[in-house]
């Protein structure tokens, strides 16, 4: 697919994507949605990529929420349908095996709340604001909001953000556990390039276990899960990358993962 609502390109392992509307603070259309599901099928199934970079063009926005004007048109099917397209594309790229880091250097606001959610990591710019201001418009977050945001921040949390449509700047969202980290907007994409470059330098197989457990983790009781995590600790027994990490730090040396 080529791309004309994103930036998409591949450097040494990282796929950068950028959502590229900075004349509609980015805003997530049907056309953004199927282009962002495209890309993360990429990041999950291409080889050369081991993980993905997600922000947004331009100075004021990530993605400051879904297209007004395509909402406005909707009815309660089509709302259903594109609640569902959204959804699988967010869970396409949590669930694609390979770190996701947000550079949030807006507005992420209604589904871009929901798409920096999506990825594993989050670091915010000084300037970035978030929220959940769906019921202003009468509508209620549609892309994973009222699953993601109580998993990340508390119950109480995010009732109080999705309920009041109150916008938090990035000092709060840190405090409340939102983002990783805030940084000024001259050094976001850098640190989070960084941040990603040293996640890629563990052992690839770890990385994708962890995020698997992570992931399925809160799902289960407290004794399933510890089976999982006990059940991919063993797998990881069997890995070369293992072997490769123990005697690396035996002797001292950066370890040489091969992903085998």
């Amino acid at each position: 697919m080529s791309y004309e609502t994103l930036l998409f390109d591949v450097r040494e392992s990282i796929a950068f994507i950028t959502v590229n509307r900075p004349d509609k603070l980015n805003a997530l259309n049907d056309q953004v949605v199927n282009e962002l599901a495209d890309a993360a099928e990429r990041v999950a199934t291409e080889d050369e990529i081991k993980g993905a970079l997600l922000t947004g063009a331009g100075q004021k926005a990530f993605v400051a929420g879904a297209d007004i004007g395509d909402l406005a048109k909707q009815g309660p099917f089509d709302g259903k349908a594109r609640a569902l397209r959204g959804q699988a594309m967010l869970r396409r790229f949590e669930t694609c095996g390979k770190p996701v880091v947000a550079a949030v250097n807006g507005y992420a606001l209604g589904g871009g709340c929901e798409l920096a959610m999506a990825c594993h990591v989050r670091i915010a710019s000084e300037t970035a604001k978030f929220g959940q201001p769906e019921v202003k418009l009468g509508i209620a977050p549609g892309y994973g909001g009222t699953q993601r945001l109580p998993r990340l921040v508390g119950k109480g949390n995010a009732l109080h953000l999705i309920l009041t449509g109150e916008l938090i700047d990035a000092r709060e969202a840190h405090r409340i556990g939102l983002v990783t980290r805030v940084v000024p907007p001259g050094e976001l994409l850098a640190s989070a390039e960084q941040t990603l470059r040293g996640i890629l330098s563990m052992g690839p197989l770890a990385v994708r276990l962890a995020l698997e457990a992570v992931d399925q983790g809160p799902e289960m009781t407290l004794d399933e899960g510890l089976l999982l995590e006990a059940n991919h600790f063993g797998l990881l027994a069997a890995t070369e990358d293992m072997k490769e990490g123990l005697t690396a730090f035996l002797e001292k040396r950066a370890p040489r993962f091969r992903g085998k």
